[in-house]
């Protein structure tokens, strides 16, 4: 396959976690972007399970207080199961919150925040917030924009390229 228009050529070398600035070119970006995933996400997790709640929950606490009209259970199931960890995670994670007290159903079974739902998601968002400010230590909106540009664009980039494929 050849590179796009505009790609860089720089050969790539293993991934090395002590690589100097100069050598960052050459690192790979699964390596790194991985790294990140996995540290956040654990950063994150860790703090949550301090408050008895996880990372898909918060996501279901968001979606239901989206400001859309409520949706129903297939909804967040569908729109959500591709971040989780598994087909059967959200469903059982909006089992959770209706055995929580968090989410309740209408008669026509959309979901809805209840009011010790949404103290539970306004307490998250604002752990949410504190936990970003430790990643984001350091880093200006400026920089953080660019880089996930540079992120958006790979993702563009490496679905295009399978677009062309045969």
């Amino acid at each position: 396959m050849k590179p796009l228009t505009g790609a860089t050529t720089t050969e790539q070398a293993p991934a090395d976690p002590a690589a100097t600035d100069d050598m960052l070119a050459t690192q790979p970006i699964g390596y790194w972007s991985g790294l990140a995933h996995a540290a956040v996400t654990r950063q994150l997790r860790d703090a949550m399970a301090k408050i008895d709640v996880t990372q898909p929950q918060y996501w279901v606490l968001n979606r239901v207080n989206s400001g859309l009209p409520a949706p129903g259970r297939e909804e967040v199931v569908a729109q959500l199961t591709p971040l989780a960890e598994g087909p059967h995670e959200i469903a059982r994670v909006v089992d959770q919150l209706l055995h929580r007290g968090w989410l309740s159903t209408d008669g026509t079974q959309r979901l809805h925040l209840t009011e010790a739902g949404e103290a539970a998601r306004a307490r998250l968002r604002q752990l949410v917030t504190e936990q970003r400010a430790v990643v984001h230590q350091g880093i200006g909106d400026e920089e953080y924009v660019a880089a996930l540009k540079v992120l958006r664009r790979m993702v563009a980039n490496v679905e295009a390229a399978e677009r062309q494929a045969p």
